[in-house]
């Protein structure tokens, strides 16, 4: 889509132009830009400011994208897959080269046949046995640096949790290759944006490689082999093996690039706020809840791509085939509109309604196990440490982009 001039909606009340500009160093409802160092910095209070004043904001960014916060309309749009097309993918002015990624940039049948296929490798039952071993992993860290009496989270505990238990459990990936990978997933999201293509080309070569690999190989009954296998698609065709491997690198993606980020939310709330910390050690019967609610206030998924594929309006917001628009999931979970007290962290809240995990038909295929981590180690980290707190002259280390990602948070207990 070629640049054009558009119209944004922003309601009575707003701020003005030169008022935003001063506030956020542009104008966040006309001139948005989701990888602007002040975004990082301001995140809670953008998407705040777009939930109460421009329902649709517009990014001038490349070719440019609309920015869809509320609740509502971030959940229509992702039930309608028939208007708003994952198969565009979901990041706008795509680094050349970068292929797509199955079965996530990709709409029915073709979607539902990959999910169909991988759906019992991540389900409740199957995500259940990995407990013991989710939980063994978590102590075996802990003992790591215990005795320390202090830790940096992300690169001793809450980066190598989700790897150890998808590569372990889910994909018998070398955990060796694990640091090498997660450094490769976040350059690829979070480097500038002319370097992204050349950091998920390192994670393409390397998972290709393994692919082929485990291809020679005999079948271990995990979910590699259903991948090699391979669906077929909907005009009688076998998906080919740029396809398979797009789907290897996607959940491998998926498994190691968001749950750190919530985990190291939620510790982080619980070590500077001593009496939550304290009602959720000594009532881990209340864990289920938390967990929801902490996804709910600290999503990784900042926004995520739909391609309109006919004429549309969206919150009064006309847009046109071809159009990008960015489902601010961040956003719509703190939509006051669908849920009360929505800026607050409630771990006590009932029935919890977010869109962390998505919605509609490209719903993430991994919430089971992001939740059984998140149980098990909010769980083991209570009761090993149950009094923490940041380090004295520390403060987390954030990055934004259409994931969000703590990169430094350090503990002492």
């Amino acid at each position: 889509m070629n640049q054009r001039s558009v119209a944004v909606l922003v309601e009575a009340g707003a701020p003005t132009e030169e008022e935003l500009k001063g506030e956020f160093g542009r104008d966040i409802y006309r001139d948005f830009d989701y990888d602007d160092p002040r975004f990082n910095t301001q995140f809670n209070e953008v998407l705040e400011s777009h939930l109460q004043h421009c329902p649709v904001a517009r990014s001038n960014v490349g070719t440019g994208f609309w920015w869809v916060s509320r609740n509502e309309d971030v959940r229509k749009c992702a039930q309608d897959w028939k208007t708003f097309s994952n198969a565009g993918g979901y990041q706008p002015n795509r680094p050349d080269g970068l292929p797509y990624l199955y079965p996530e940039e990709s709409d029915p049948p073709r979607h539902t046949a990959w999910r169909n296929a991988l759906n019992p490798h991540l389900s409740p039952t199957t995500v259940a046995g990995y407990e013991d071993a989710i939980r063994s992993d978590c102590n075996e860290l802990i003992d790591n640096f215990i005795n320390k009496g202090e830790c940096e989270f992300i690169s001793e505990f809450g980066a190598v949790v989700p790897g150890w238990a998808f590569f372990k459990n889910i994909l018998g990936v070398p955990i060796k290759d694990l640091k090498m990978l997660v450094d490769g997933v976040e350059m690829g999201t979070f480097a500038a944006p002319e370097e992204r293509a050349h950091h998920m080309g390192i994670v393409f070569e390397y998972l290709g490689n393994y692919l082929t690999q485990r291809s020679k190989e005999g079948p271990r009954g995990d979910m590699v082999d259903t991948i090699l296998k391979g669906v077929t698609y909907e005009d009688g065709t076998e998906a080919p093996w740029d396809h398979k491997l797009s789907v290897l690198v996607d959940i491998c993606f998926g498994g190691i690039a968001t749950t750190t980020y919530v985990m190291a939310s939620a510790l982080h709330h619980l070590a500077t706020h001593p009496a939550d910390r304290k009602l959720l050690a000594e009532n881990l019967s209340m864990m289920p809840n938390a967990i929801e609610e902490f996804a709910r206030v600290f999503p990784p998924i900042v926004g995520i791509g739909r391609t309109c594929t006919r004429d549309v309006s969206v919150a009064g917001t006309d847009m046109k085939k071809g159009d990008f628009l960015m489902l601010a999931y961040s956003a719509s979970s703190r939509d006051p509109r669908a849920i009360e007290n929505a800026a607050t962290v409630d771990i006590t809240r009932d029935n919890v309604l977010h869109t962390t995990f998505g919605a509609g038909p490209h719903r993430c295929i991994g919430s089971n196990l992001a939740r059984l981590e998140l149980r098990i180690v909010m769980e083991e980290w209570l009761k090993r440490i149950p009094e923490f707190s940041l380090k004295p002259g520390t403060k987390p280390e954030y990055l934004t982009g259409f994931l969000r990602s703590i990169r430094k948070l350090e503990f002492v207990f």
